[in-house]
């Protein structure tokens, strides 16, 4: 008991490097994989202080300045050669290196949620009362996908990789969906391979897909009246807008068990004398396959007229944007598994186990602690769980592999402060680099091993056959004011 409590007393102070190259699991080109781990423990102070700096920015979707600046100025400082405003984007951008095939392309994420602030505490505890907080991760989700990027750029000017390797800062993924137009305007198109990863609870190769979701607006449109003196001459888009929904909660018992439907009345008049003239819901349909939200769609346009009529008033139905579910390649999760069970478990000290355990123990859940064991691999489930993702439009462009790292405690609640908590302090750092060795190794398999991409490529083929790729999002630019 003693010797082994002693040898996991010393591999907690070792670097990383070390206990990669102690692991027992074998692996294709280990020399290259573990001097890609080398940069990144290299640049290791450099991609914590980025994450630290966009936790304390937390900028919202689409204002992501800052945050974007500090990742595409450092890509540049690196060597990258940087493209900024990508897709009518001011945050939007494109760091490169290399030159001919393969061409990898790496995501990164930068936007935070409003109203989470919170200091890197296990008690509920704002920086800054009712500002803005990165309750999903996406502090960490970018620089470890830099970072990654980096440790391949570094070999390439060495000699020993070749191709083309890119990072794409995309912003907005909690609002619009910025990779939904960077996906529509091309920007993924001649990309061989796509990868990403996501803050998580566990660690794992991801092959699980997502919903697909379309986000539409219905506006009514009445005619003002004075609500006490002559409302008879008044029709309110109130009454359009309340139906509708109301026809939405009836719907809801007649669709699939995976479908989810959630709206906000966003405009319903601003005083109660006066009969509203216009009003405006925001809803989200969800399903486990486009298919399925197209069909939901078409009873939704339904509800939407025929509130109009019942209220006397007109209605619009205009479809803002969307994504498709995530297809998964199960061949590029497999390549992510071997390379997850190589590095081995993310190792936590006692004090990172308490922080973890306090903070399930203030939002009511076992207090179980960290748990950075590699998931085993599975395969899909017939439904995914619920969420969408705009990564899930650049699956459908080209083959995307996707894993999740553990950054936050099991069980916690997600777009909440203690994800915001353990992604400010060395709970996350601790994931955000394991998730950059990750990507960085499963990247020298797909640059060095023409098997392996041709086995990703051809079942992305097949599972695309007959289909073709039509994005969701209208013509035309973004709109600059997230929703």
């Amino acid at each position: 008991m003693r010797l082994r409590t002693t040898l996991a007393a010393i591999l907690l102070t070792l670097p990383a490097t070390a206990v990669i190259l102690a692991a027992t699991k074998e692996v294709r080109h280990p020399r290259q994989k573990q001097a890609a781990v080398q940069s990144i423990d290299r640049h290791r102070d450099e991609l914590i202080d980025l994450s630290d700096r966009i936790w304390k920015y937390a900028e919202l979707a689409l204002h992501e300045d800052r945050s974007a600046a500090a990742l595409a100025d450092y890509a540049g400082a690196q060597g990258f050669t940087v493209q900024r405003g990508l897709s009518g984007m001011p945050t939007a951008f494109v760091a490169s290196y290399g030159e001919g095939r393969p061409i990898i392309g790496i995501l990164g994420e930068y936007d935070a949620l409003p109203g989470l602030s919170q200091k890197a505490s296990p008690v509920k505890e704002p920086l800054e009362a009712g500002a803005a907080g990165h309750g999903c991760g996406h502090n960490m989700f970018a620089p470890a996908s830099l970072g990654a990027a980096l440790a391949i750029k570094e070999m390439m000017a060495r000699g020993e990789l070749r191709g083309t390797i890119r990072f794409y800062g995309t912003p907005a993924e909690e609002s619009i969906g910025g990779k939904t137009y960077m996906a529509r305007d091309g920007v993924f198109d001649d990309l061989d391979v796509a990868l990403a990863w996501h803050p998580d609870s566990e660690t794992r190769a991801d092959t699980e897909s997502s919903q697909a979701m379309v986000d539409l607006t219905v506006e009514f449109r009445g005619k003002a009246a004075h609500a006490a003196y002559d409302p008879w001459n008044g029709r309110s888009a109130l009454d359009g807008a309340e139906l509708f929904t109301h026809g939405l909660n009836m719907l809801r018992e007649h669709v699939h068990p995976s479908v989810r439907i959630h709206y906000a009345i966003t405009d319903g008049g601003r005083v109660p004398n006066v009969i509203p003239e216009y009003a405006r819901v925001w809803t989200w349909v969800r399903d486990s396959r486009r298919t399925g939200v197209e069909d939901v769609l078409a009873r939704v346009r339904d509800i939407a007229r025929g509130a109009a009529v019942m209220a006397g008033v007109e209605s619009t139905v205009t479809v803002g944007g969307g994504s498709y579910e995530m297809l998964v390649n199960m061949a590029g999760a497999r390549l992510l598994q071997d390379n997850l069970e190589w590095l081995g478990p993310i190792r936590y000290t006692d004090d990172e186990q308490e922080f973890a355990r306090a903070l399930q123990t203030a939002t009511g859940v076992e207090p179980s602690g960290m748990d950075g064991s590699i998931q085993p691999f599975s395969e899909p489930p017939a439904d995914p769980p619920g969420g969408s993702t705009d990564v899930a439009d650049v699956s459908w462009v080209v083959p995307t592999l996707h894993l999740t790292v553990a950054t936050a405690p099991k069980k916690t609640p997600w777009h909440a402060w203690p994800v915001v908590a353990a992604g400010g302090m060395s709970i996350g750092h601790k994931g955000m680099l394991h998730a950059s060795k990750t990507l960085a190794a499963t990247m020298v398999d797909l640059y060095s091993d023409k098997a392996a991409r041709d086995a990703i490529t051809s079942e992305f083929k097949e599972k695309t056959r007959g289909q073709t790729f039509k994005s969701y999002v209208p013509d035309g630019p973004p709109p600059m004011q997230a929703r």
